[in-house]
């Protein structure tokens, strides 16, 4: 060790104890985003233009059976980005 240099402290830090705030809050379950929702948003929305005969639900259902992606994640996702409605365009401004 060189004569200017200092020698190097170590500190340990207490762990963070929890307060009664922190305790309180229950962390939201955020779900991870699938690369292919987006894709599942642009194919449905296609369809809707083909297709006027079913229901926005019915060709959401579709997309994601041809997909084979669950549609109960898909959906809490979407919870997390807004109502479906708004998604597709169909919701209040």
């Amino acid at each position: 060790m060189n004569r200017r240099q200092r020698a190097k402290t170590v500190i340990e830090l207490e762990p963070r104890r929890t307060t009664a705030t922190d305790t309180a809050r229950s962390p939201e379950k955020t779900v991870e985003p699938d690369p292919l929702y987006g894709v599942v948003l642009l194919k449905t929305a296609l369809e809707l233009k083909r297709r006027r005969d079913g229901s926005p639900e019915e060709i959401l259902r579709g997309v994601l059976a041809r997909m084979r992606l669950p549609e109960d994640e898909f959906r809490a996702w979407l919870a997390q980005q807004g109502e479906l409605s708004k998604v597709l365009g169909g919701g209040e401004s």
